[in-house]
């Protein structure tokens, strides 16, 4: 576009507005000395697209009807209020009113020039001009900055955007904006002025905004955005609060770009304030029926314990719901806090009142383009007609923000028809919940060693239903894996999750090929806050073949049973999960029981149970120390008369033994102790282990980067066998291990390597110092 045409049309529309008035003034002048005069007919000039008929409706004066120059200016503004019109003119020759208009161009195109990390499609539908509407300088200038804002969020606040025109005749104009993304602006260091409980390294792992380091372009967290920035001050706070520091304030967090490095530099600014423990907790009620002291078993503050407002807003839905289960649908309760501050201690009364009396009008659900309505709704516990109940929207909300769904969740409420009515209104903003990941591994011991690729697709919110769908393909050199997971959360309207997984593994073992096929139906259902179900039924066939090939002619294994297994079993497991961080423990217990029977057709018949727990409590919250202790036991017992004494005794295939690997003891090969037959470990009945393991924070890497180091001990046991002869090595011998790791939150999820050396093993066991693996022990 000639540079001359763009200039041109700037300084044409800039001057709109000081036109406009110039209209006004002027075509007041004009009829100065006719102000009581009429005219016969009206006049339209200039107009090409918009009809003469509707500028003449918008003057609203009629001939022959007298008119001022108050009459005129309002008609001028009625006109340039249409945003039609970049000029207009009224004067009056003779007995016609001519009306003189400059119709503003229209917009036949919006061009996006220079973007490459954001498509056109969302750059329109974010700006304000569209093709068909008129052409406006200030809306233009308005998109370049939504633009800029859009870059800003992607990390390059160092973007330029230059809004012009082409002219292509006929009052037609494509507008052209034009993009220099620059490159990615970066966060240099974000520190913390006035803490002295926690380290700054503890804080930044608190908020979600993160340093610029060598893999930031994977994780992007190192993008600077000033919501995301108070957002960050929340979590402060909430970590804070459940920590014992009632009194914690942010006072400021600031956030300076340093131009000539495109780097941001982030300050927070915090008031710790003291620790507190809770102090006397007692129930008062002025509800008849309602007894307080019998709702203290109900409470999670305990008198001694330190002080956390998760605690006290967990204890408030507790008794809310036994006083609403009681029939008391508006009792209120409210918690009155008492500092002793002398003592560092808040007293907590729970004071349940008669509140007043008052209904759910309805609830309005705002921003949910993609979320169904229903989504959102079944997580209240209240619906249109029930109860108006504050401490039951609080829980909804914090539902709705567990789900992933939505980058921010607010509730308010609004009068309803009546006075004793009220509407719930929930604006949500949604966020991405698809994801594609590709993962490569290399795992260690035995036969499935090697290099291994993964491939997923994960859709959280599957088609706005709140459904879990995930695809996956992956495989080794001598093996493919393929599976498919579905999940319903509400599986017929009740929060009880029901779904099912299928899949196909083939594996190329010495001496014989195993294609393994089945798939599992399961139902979960939560019963307390951190206690939860899940009953299952699992069918699996094992296909082993016999490789006859010349190489492995002799190794045909005696003990694998060749043909087709089938396993049809049930399942059902209670976990108790109070971890505080899945993905960086710090705090919690986790711990699984899981028993499984196998029986119910097919030809293993046997009964397992298998039972683990992880405790991790922080040891030094100034140096970021983190201590995990965990236990893990288990057992198979055959229920059935023998398929084939040789290779599956009672109903148990070797394929069902418990096999030795790095959750029982670390620094062994995969399957590299245990029962053996002759040199091959083939797995044994009974297992017990226990690990002891330290985290702490790497001094010389940025905590950004996620990488943290560990020192451990293992000991572990397993022994017993099914089969009456053949199998040596099946009485209790322990083993134990101590080592270091290095674990790291990557993008493609927690990894870890371990470098153990076995204190206690056996002569015939194999060692492996080195392992490479999943990082999470749960």
């Amino acid at each position: 576009m000639p540079v001359g045409a763009s200039t041109k049309f700037m300084s044409a529309v800039s001057g709109i507005a000081l036109r406009a008035g110039a209209a006004a003034i002027i075509g007041a002048f004009a009829v100065s000395s006719a102000y009581a005069a009429s005219f016969s007919r009206i006049d339209v000039v200039g107009n090409k697209r918009v009809e003469a008929s509707t500028i003449s409706d918008y003057v609203n004066i009629k001939p022959g009807q007298s008119y001022s120059a108050t009459d005129l200016d309002d008609a001028v503004k009625r006109l340039f209020s249409t945003g039609l019109f970049s000029d207009v003119r009224i004067r009056q020759s003779g007995g016609t009113l001519v009306i003189e208009v400059d119709e503003l161009s229209v917009i036949n195109q919006v061009i996006f020039q220079g973007n490459k990390k954001i498509k056109d499609v969302a750059l329109g539908a974010q700006v304000q001009s569209k093709p068909r509407a008129s052409l406006d300088a200030n809306v233009m200038e308005a998109d370049a900055e939504t633009i800029r804002e859009a870059y800003r969020r992607i990390g390059r606040s160092d973007v330029v955007v230059n809004p012009t025109t082409m002219d292509l005749g006929n009052n037609r104009v494509n507008v052209v904006f034009e993009i220099t993304e620059g490159d990615r602006t970066k966060i240099a260091t974000i520190s913390f002025v006035g803490n002295t409980a926690y380290g700054d390294r503890r804080l930044q792992e608190v908020i979600t905004t993160k340093r610029s380091n060598i893999m930031s372009w994977l994780s992007r967290n190192d993008v600077y955005d000033e919501d995301k920035l108070r957002a960050d001050e929340e979590l402060l706070r909430r970590f804070y609060f459940n920590k014992g520091y009632a009194d914690f304030q942010v006072i400021s967090s600031a956030a300076e770009l340093d131009e000539a490095s495109n780097k941001y530099t982030i300050t927070i600014t915090v008031d710790e304030g003291e620790r507190y423990t809770f102090g006397d907790i007692s129930v008062e009620s002025t509800v008849e029926g309602v007894d307080g002291e019998a709702l203290q078993r109900s409470l999670e503050t305990r008198t001694g314990k330190t002080y956390s407002a998760k605690d006290v807003e967990d204890s408030l839905i507790a008794v809310s719901e036994q006083v609403a289960g009681k029939g008391y649908a508006f009792a209120q309760v409210t918690p009155r806090g008492d500092r002793d501050i002398a003592n560092h201690t808040i007293s907590i009364v729970y004071t349940i009142d008669q509140g007043q009396k008052a209904y759910v009008e309805r609830i309005d659900i705002r921003g949910n383009d993609k979320t169904r309505d229903y989504v959102i709704r079944r997580e209240f516990d209240l619906s249109e007609g029930d109860a108006f109940n504050q401490v039951m929207i609080q829980r909804a909300k914090r539902r709705l923000e567990n789900l992933g769904f939505f980058e921010k969740v607010e509730i308010a409420t609004a009068p309803g028809a009546e006075p004793d009515q009220v509407i719930l209104i929930v604006d949500v903003v949604e966020k991405s919940t698809g994801e594609f990941s590709i993962g490569a591994g290399y795992t260690t011991g035995g036969e499935e060693s090697g290099v291994s690729l993964e491939g997923s697709v994960t859709e959280r919110n599957f088609l706005g239903r709140g459904q879990y769908l995930k695809l996956a393909l992956g495989g080794t050199a001598k093996s493919r894996t393929y599976t498919l997971s579905f999940t319903e959360p509400y599986f017929l309207g009740y929060r009880i999750a029901a779904g099912f997984d299928v899949f196909k593994n083939t594996n190329n073992y010495t001496g014989y090929d195993l294609d393994r096929t089945g798939g599992t139906v399961r139902f979960g259902l939560p019963i307390t806050e951190h206690l939860s179900s899940q009953v299952a039924y699992n069918f699996v066939s094992d296909k082993y073949i016999d490789d006859d090939t010349p190489a492995n002619a002799a190794n045909d294994p005696a003990y694998i049973r060749m043909g087709t297994w089938i396993k049809s079993s049930v399942s059902g497991a209670l976990v108790w999960d109070s971890i505080d961080n899945r993905n960086d423990p710090h705090e919690g217990v986790f711990a699984r029981f899981t028993g499984e029977y196998a029986g119910v057709g097919g030809d293993a018949r046997w009964l397992k149970a298998t039972a683990k727990g992880s405790y991790y409590k922080t040891i030094s919250e100034d140096l970021n120390l983190v201590g995990m202790l965990s236990v893990g036991a288990g057992h198979i017992k055959a229920t059935g008369n023998p398929v084939d004494p040789k290779t599956a005794p009672d109903g148990i295939l070797v394929g069902d033994l418990f096999k030795a690997n790095s959750d029982i003891v670390r620094g062994f090969k995969a399957s590299g102790f245990g029962p053996t037959v002759g040199a091959d470990f083939i797995g044994g009945t009974t297992y017990l282990s226990a690990s002891a393991e330290m985290q702490f924070p790497m001094p010389a890497l940025p905590e950004s980067i996620g990488i943290k180091g560990a020192v451990f001990a293992d000991i572990g046991t397993l022994f017993g066998t099914p089969y009456a002869t053949t199998v040596t090595n099946t009485s209790l011998a322990w083993r134990s291990s101590v080592g270091a790791s290095l674990i790291w939150a990557s993008p493609f999820g927690p990894l870890r390597v371990d470098y153990a050396v076995p204190v206690m093993k056996e002569a015939h066991d194999k060692v492996q110092n080195f392992n490479f693996g999943i990082s999470t022990k749960f």
